[in-house]
């Protein structure tokens, strides 16, 4: 039976595009109960050719946007922006709203000191942020960082034959005895069991480490908000597209994640 847990809880997802699906979906299955607003900028999209300062300024509207919408707290979930606007959104919202980043999950992939890869947006792959958190955490631990020219763009439109070519490229640069594979791009969780076949066609063992999971549950943290995934499926959906109030898009639909969202909230 579900269990009512009283005062209502409201969080705020920001991306370009459909990467926060992902994460918006974690939060869903920690709290069923919880209004979930998704901020995304189709107007603006693709952040990544842009300057610092263009990221920067297109983050802060999609931000600003969310947080017009009273959430308990913002999940930046996408870790282009988490690099170029997090401090200045946090400047803008904090401490009001808790605002969350997304940073590659580098620390717990080293933890067991065993060669591993991190699967990136080319202009990630071999930055001074991917190095700079591969030496804090990852000293001595050999690391291959792949480059996934075109992938993002391919699982933002979900176009199959392009993500199988994106895919088939980025597998092809990662050393056979990994059994570790860091997912450093939000969209990349949304076809993590095709980039386990392409790496695994035979099966056998391989980790991910994403972020989707871990920023859900800081952002109840920071909130203070407990999990209760037993909680009543009442959950409601905003999505605002670049500002404006709209609808999910079709093209989430393509993915489990999309799908978890619209069936909840078209249930009530």
């Amino acid at each position: 039976m579900a269990v009512d847990y009283g005062d209502r809880v409201k969080i705020a997802l920001m991306d370009s595009g459909i990467g926060l699906l992902a994460a918006a979906a974690a939060v869903r299955r920690l709290r069923p109960d919880a209004d979930l607003v998704i901020s995304s900028d189709p107007d603006g999209m693709p952040w990544g050719p842009r300057t610092s300062e263009g990221i920067t300024e297109r983050a802060l509207a999609v931000a600003k946007a969310a947080a017009a919408q009273e959430p308990d707290a913002l999940i930046i979930a996408c870790n282009t922006a988490s690099v170029h606007a997090l401090p200045a959104i946090r400047a803008a919202l904090e401490p009001a709203i808790p605002v969350i980043g997304t940073v590659p999950a580098i620390k717990p992939a080293a933890a067991a000191r065993e060669p591993f890869a991190i699967w990136a947006t080319p202009a990630t792959t071999g930055s001074p942020y991917q190095r700079g958190l591969i030496r804090e955490f990852a000293d001595g631990v050999p690391v291959t960082e792949v480059p996934c020219p075109g992938l993002a763009e391919a699982v933002e439109h979900a176009d199959d034959a392009a993500i199988d070519r994106a895919v088939a490229v980025a597998a092809a640069l990662t050393p056979p005895e990994v059994r570790t594979v860091v997912l450093g791009c939000t969209h990349y969780e949304l076809v993590a069991e095709r980039i386990r076949t392409a790496l695994r066609p035979q099966g056998g063992p391989l980790t991910f480490f994403g972020s989707a999971e871990p920023v859900a549950a800081q952002a109840l943290r920071r909130a203070d908000i407990l999990p209760a995934p037993d909680a009543a499926q009442v959950g409601g959906l905003t999505v605002l597209l670049s500002g404006r109030v709209g609808i999910l898009p079709d093209v989430a639909l393509a993915y489990p994640e999309g799908r978890l969202l619209q069936a909840v909230s078209t249930a009530l």
